[in-house]
This record gives structure tokens, sequence and C-alpha cells, in this order.
């Protein structure tokens, strides 16, 4: 389900997180995403619209990784010292890139950084990128099938659920508890009380996944057929 394109309004981007992982999926001209700066982007429509020009060269190499090191924290493109110029020109060791591929030349309609240029262009926005993943485990009381599943700290249950319905498509027909104790389904992991202890089990020298959090899932006896 991870594949599907998405396109997102400001206010429903804001609460879609993604994995590293996710991103890296995304790796084709067909299916081409990028993290930088703490957001993730789907490029696909801008590749296709630059297919075949070399400007797409150095965004298709770096298609599903993260590409943070072309920017400053502000968002900007890093720059340097133009030797002929005198000013300050986008550092683009990797070649032009679609928006700037004539940003060398001194003509009257040069500028530092459109505004127009597709980093700042929000219809690209599809989400942000998680500050940590974190397993854990989710055990169908029902069935007995317990699968590890590895989510965004940011992620609420129900944005949880969405990654489970692959594995189990009458997920909401369960009561999901944590230690007996029914989820809120709008609260992430930590605000649940589950908290992420990996940094504590580093610290003490354990291995992270000695512990895993297990969430159970209990039948509801309430699912909904469609026809």
């Amino acid at each position: 389900m991870w594949n599907r394109k998405l396109r997102l309004e400001k206010w429903e981007w804001e609460k879609k997180y993604w994995k590293p992982a996710d991103v890296a999926l995304h790796n084709r001209p067909e299916d081409c995403w990028v993290s930088f700066n703490g957001i993730v982007m789907d490029l696909t429509p801008l590749v296709q619209e630059y297919r075949n020009r070399p400007e797409i060269l150095p965004l298709l190499a770096e298609a599903g990784k993260d590409i943070s090191h072309w920017f400053d924290i502000d968002g900007k493109l890093r720059t340097f010292t133009h030797p002929v110029l005198g000013t300050k020109v986008p550092y683009l060791p990797h070649g032009p890139i679609p928006h700037l591929h004539d940003y060398n030349l001194p003509t009257t309609a040069w500028e530092p950084e459109p505004l127009n240029s597709w980093w700042r262009d929000p219809k690209y926005v599809i989400g942000k990128l998680t500050k940590s993943a974190r397993p854990v485990r989710i055990y169908n009381n029902l069935t007995k099938m317990e699968i590890t599943l590895t989510v965004c700290a940011e992620e609420t249950i129900n944005q949880i659920l969405e990654r489970y319905l692959p594995y189990n498509q009458k997920a909401r027909s369960y009561l999901w508890k944590y230690e007996g104790n029914v989820l809120d389904m709008n609260k992430t992991l930590e605000e649940n009380g589950i908290r992420d202890r990996k940094a504590e089990l580093r610290r003490l020298g354990i291995p992270e996944d000695i512990y895993i959090p297990a969430i159970k899932l209990y039948f509801k006896d309430d699912f909904n057929f469609t026809t």
C-alpha cells in the first residue's frame, strides 16, 4: 500500500510521517521520492516533465534517498562565491538540476534561487520524515498470529493500523489493547504509555531487539462486509 501516489492538502501531510525505508522504495523514474530537511516529496511528475533532459539526472541518482546535504537549514540550496561573477550561486557539484539549468550564466534574468523552484513547491510534499522509527509487535488474539512492524514514533495508533491492514484487512474490527488497557486510536504509542526503550537499552549495552512492546488485538465480532 505504500507505493501509491499521494497528493495531500497541507493539513493532511503535516500529520503524515514516513520512514527512510518507506522513501527508499520509491527509487525509479516512474516512482521517485526524496527527503530533505525533514520533509518527503514525490517528484514523479517533475521527473516525467524533464524526461530525457540532463537536468533530471542528479535527482534520479538520488531517488529514494535523503538530499538534505543539498540545502541549508532554511531550505535554500547551498551556495558558494562564483569566481567570475563574484556573487553567491547554488553549489551543484552534481550538475544542473530542474529550475537551475543555467545557474552559471550572468544574464539579466539570473537570480540566485527561483521562487517557483520544485524544492519550494508544496504540491510535491507528501509528508514528513520521522525523527525516530521504532518496532512494535502486533498479536492477533483470534488467529494467534504475530507480526513486528517498524513504525514512525509520531504516528497515531490509527496510522499504525493503516500499516497493519495488508496483514489483516479487518483490523478495524478488533479492539487494540496494551497490557490490558484499551488504546486511544488517535494518540501515539508514547501518548498511550508505550515507551520507546531503545536509548535506554543502548545505554545499558543490551540489544535493542530484546524488548519490543506488544499490542494485542481482540476481535469485536462486528465485521462490515461490502458488496
